[in-house]
């Protein structure tokens, strides 16, 4: 199947486009810096367009079966650390992620031959924080500008009414090794010989594997039956405090040096909230739909990615 994934460049984006390649699909990337783009698998075809509009990319929709939409401006940032949440950066977030879905809905109603599905990215922020609540895919929506994906879900609707199948996205806290990912910045205090527990270290962090949600993408595109909202989150959420004894253990360093929430908000401002209040998240639809995690557990998951 040949498939366009709009933000193919980002930290989801690079992992799902190997493991389509791998699986003999054939993939084109939107993306805003074409010539930036390096190190893509054999065969992936990139191809410009300004995440707004339709011009130069927008007849290529009658050529695939599935379009993946990933695109939007990083919640965190992209720098080393997590960048606060100013006025602008939050509009910026909305936009980035209103007009590219716009212009997606707008190139399929246009097209001749319909894509048979359209996956929309999401993200567990859509529930708002709780404590130790179990949260499945009936949950209601949050009410913080994290949840603001009540609002951004929505504008893919349209292709539903084009006969157009289509699946919701809803990702955890993202555990890679890539520059910028949650993973990557949880480990810094660790490195440091200075790890520890965040608050009162009981939050819930509610990860996904890299590899888990690539091929959870995968069996939603592949599978005519999926549609609707999935969590895609492991199965066996962990409080912020199992995820630091984990790395620990994992990285061979102390665990004991506690940061206070104030601070931690203090130095993060509202961006730091996605660390220190929790969500508990469970991917019900993804399990009782016959997908399999190859890891469901949090320390083999650290050991696959932390150790070389």
């Amino acid at each position: 199947m040949k498939i366009i994934i709009a933000g193919g460049t980002g930290l989801i984006g690079r992992e799902l486009t190997k493991e389509l390649v791998k699986h003999d699909h054939e993939v084109i990337i939107l993306s805003r810096n074409p010539g930036k783009v390096i190190s893509t698998p054999q065969g992936v075809e990139v191809v410009g367009w300004d995440g707004k509009t339709v011009q130069g990319w927008g007849d290529l929709i009658n050529e695939t079966g599935a379009v993946v939409n990933l695109a939007g401006e990083n919640i965190g940032g992209e720098g080393f650390l997590p960048s606060r949440l100013s006025d602008v950066r939050k509009q910026g977030i909305r936009d980035s992620r209103i007009q590219s879905t716009q212009a997606l809905v707008a190139a399929i109603e246009a097209s001749e031959n319909k894509p048979k599905v359209f996956v929309q990215s999401s993200a567990i922020g859509y529930y708002g924080f709780h404590e130790d609540q179990i949260l499945t895919e009936d949950s209601p929506p949050g009410d913080d500008f994290f949840a603001e994906w009540r609002y951004w879900e929505p504008v893919s609707e349209p292709v539903e009414s084009m006969g157009v199948r289509r699946v919701i996205i809803r990702t955890g806290i993202y555990f890679s090794t890539r520059k910028g990912s949650a993973l990557n910045r949880l480990v810094i205090p660790f490195k440091l010989f200075a790890g520890g527990p965040i608050g009162n270290g009981q939050q819930y962090l509610s990860w996904v594997h890299e590899d888990d949600e690539s091929r959870a993408i995968r069996f939603l595109i592949e599978n005519d039956n999926t549609r609707g909202v999935y969590n895609l989150t492991s199965p066996n959420p962990a409080t912020n405090a199992e995820v630091g004894k984990a790395i620990a253990k994992v990285m061979g360093r102390p665990y004991y040096l506690p940061a206070p929430e104030f601070a931690f908000n203090l130095a993060f401002g509202e961006i730091g909230a996605l660390v220190t209040k929790g969500q508990r998240v469970i991917p019900e639809r993804l399990q009782a739909e016959g997908f399999e995690f190859e890891f469901s557990e949090l320390e083999a998951a650290l050991r696959d990615l932390l150790i070389e």
